[in-house]
């Protein structure tokens, strides 16, 4: 039995439990790193640290303040939360109490949050701040089940007469007056848990519908950090800077891995502050969905490009440079195990690394050994061009229903386009019509309430359908091609992968936010693009249409003329029937507020096409449709 294996089978029955052990194994060891923004309002942030010890000392009085408010093992407990160290105990807190954690985004309406709070039949909400609260209280006579809403934050929380808001400090100072009394408490409740004991309901936001909870049990988190130890590619001497949100199950893996691993982890989940953040917490590790990358990566253009010509003519070579020799390096460790390119391209690189790379590496904080990118697909050519900057992204690939993290790309021996190799425990195979199945200790127990649903999904002997399609390479590499059910087939029969598309034009056109390609049923393919407002209203400013608001940039005929140009260059390197005609841009960015995007940033397809039916109608009007 190889050591991976060792270390997956000898799993205790919970990440509870793994927190227990590791509490005991480094107490003083620093485990968290949060931002304290100054008194005054200016200035920046002071970071301050939690010990293991530390950290441990909240999770159980908050774990036992919750078992004093009448929670049982597996009965639920919402976090409504961005993401902030508070959260992380939280969630500690909720599994050691035995109980299950319901997560709920920020960005989550009153009507939607109502609905989780009574499918999940959650008992206790955890609220960050006073407009968190208000949605609660907005629907309170619909949740009798909800016996009582902890506020992190509680400026400007108002208190009604009952006990029914109380303060996360009051519950922690409530736990601990509870520990006094019962000071083998957590022993006890961590030691009842199974693993086949619910800790997590995560509900998917579907793109029709109400969202699903997944089902996630305890054996699934303690499976996932196990197996994250034994791929190596972490150890304990890491600093991740942990930003995405927790309510989403590719943040709450990450925290999964760290308690077995026992490294530092900086917590943040402000995205304005990501540029800020980098140079201070000096990451050695990081985990982002691809529309970050596409925005430093914009972002890196844009400023070459404001620049001056010259400048802008040198970070287009680098970049070229850059990709190359990240291909072929890749290339040449896939057949001989060492990354090495030619004389003459190497030469080049190292000019490339002086002028540009070097700089980039430095934003990032100058340490970073890895990034780890998943949720969507990422364009191999940013892929490709941030690989050669020296900035390593390791592209995985999971899903809610599987806990997140089924493959990840093996460190040194990572390809670009792919998302790597399954977790060891993890099996997969592809059926007749390409789509990849999965099975192994990571997989949900089922939809919660809804088994017609979870047997749609999830076959009697484990193999659970991703609706995904891919191919995997002779030595176990997987390719993502598009999700089943956004193949477009055209009028003419030939099959389009719109992602495939769409990640090429991001890589081609640096002023692009979002897009969707379209073309089912059609005879050929159209796009509505919105761009990113920074950078498009950056180059209105240096083309004479400085001052005017986002909408009108995007209706002026220069800004029309300028991505014209992208989408020419796109369907250069497309085959004839996926090539863009006709496109539109959007009078605004798409956004979660409305429903087109879901907060981990994919593209919610039936809702963009029905709210700009009309421009898509318009692109085939008076087209012969075949």
């Amino acid at each position: 039995m190889s050591d991976a294996q060792t270390l997956i089978e000898n799993r205790p029955p919970s990440v509870a439990a793994l927190f227990l052990e590791r509490v005991a194994a480094t107490p003083d060891a620093e485990a968290y790193r949060y931002p304290v923004p100054p008194s005054s309002g200016e200035g920046p942030d002071e970071w301050r640290s939690l010990s293991w010890e530390q950290a441990a000392e909240r999770v159980y009085a908050i774990a036992a303040g919750l078992i004093d408010l009448g929670v049982r093992p597996e009965e639920r407990v919402a976090l409504a939360s961005s993401t902030r160290v508070e959260w992380v105990l939280a969630d500690l807190g909720i599994m050691c109490a035995g109980a299950a954690t319901t997560t709920v985004y920020p960005q989550t309406n009153a009507d939607e949050s109502a609905f989780i709070l009574s499918d999940s039949e959650s008992r206790v909400l955890v609220a960050e701040n006073a407009a968190q609260l208000a949605k609660a209280v907005e629907r309170r006579a619909e949740l009798p089940e909800l016996h009582h809403v902890v506020v992190i934050d509680p400026a400007g929380v108002e208190r009604g007469e009952d006990d029914w808001v109380l303060t996360l400090a009051e519950l922690e100072q409530r736990g601990a007056a509870y520990l006094e009394e019962h000071p083998e408490l957590i022993k006890e409740r961590v030691g009842a848990i199974t693993k086949d004991q619910l800790a997590t309901l995560i509900y998917t936001s579907g793109t029709t519908g109400r969202p699903k909870g997944v089902r996630l049990p305890h054996d699934n988190w303690s499976y996932m950090a196990k197996a994250i130890a034994s791929t190596g590619l972490l150890g304990p001497d890491d600093v991740q800077y942990l930003w995405l949100p927790l309510a989403h199950v590719f943040g709450k893996v990450l925290t999964s891995g760290q308690i077995e691993l026992g490294h530092v982890t900086a917590v943040d989940g402000r995205v304005d502050k990501i540029i800020e953040n980098l140079p201070v917490v000096q990451p050695t590790y990081m985990a982002a969905v691809p529309r970050i990358f596409e925005k430093v990566y914009n972002g890196v253009a844009a400023k070459a490009r404001a620049g001056g010509n010259a400048k802008y003519k040198i970070f287009q070579w680098a970049a070229e440079v850059g990709r190359e020799y990240a291909k072929v390096t890749q290339d040449n460790f896939q057949r001989t195990g060492v990354h090495s390119a030619p004389f003459g391209l190497a030469a080049r690189h190292k000019v490339a690394d002086t002028l540009v790379f070097a700089k980039i590496r430095e934003a990032f904080g100058g340490r970073l050994r890895a990034c780890v990118s998943g949720s969507a697909a990422l364009a191999p050519e940013i892929g490709y061009f941030f690989a050669g900057a020296g900035i390593h992204i390791l592209e995985g690939y999971g899903l809610t229903e599987s806990s997140a993290a089924s493959f990840v790309n093996p460190g040194e021996a990572y390809r670009t386009g792919t998302v790597g190799k399954p977790l060891p425990g993890t099996e997969v195979r592809i059926a007749e019509d390409g789509e990849i199945l999965l099975r192994g200790p990571g997989i949900m127990q089922g939809y919660h309430k809804l088994p017609e649903k979870t047997g749609e999904v999830l076959e009697s002997d484990g193999w659970f359908h991703t609706g995904d399609i891919g191919e995997l390479s002779p030595d176990g590499y997987l390719r993502i091609t598009d999700r089943k059910k956004d193949l477009i087939k055209t009028s003419g029969g030939k099959y389009i992968a719109p992602a495939e598309v769409e990640g090429q034009f991001k890589a081609v056109c640096p002023y692009v936010s979002n897009i969707l390609v379209h073309g089912a049923d059609r005879n050929f393919c159209t796009a509505l693009i919105a761009l990113d407002e920074a950078a498009i209203l950056e180059w209105a400013g240096e083309n004479g249409l400085g001052g005017r608001p986002y909408a009108e940039v995007v209706a002026a005929p220069q800004t029309v003329e300028l991505i014209d140009g992208y989408v020419k260059q796109l369907n250069e390197g497309l085959q004839r029937w996926q090539t863009i005609k006709k496109f539109r841009l959007l009078p605004r960015d798409l956004d979660v507020e409305h429903g087109e995007i879901t907060p981990s940033l994919k593209l919610k397809r039936p809702v963009v096409e029905r709210a700009y039916k009309h421009l898509i109608d318009d692109m085939y009007a008076g087209a012969r449709e075949a």
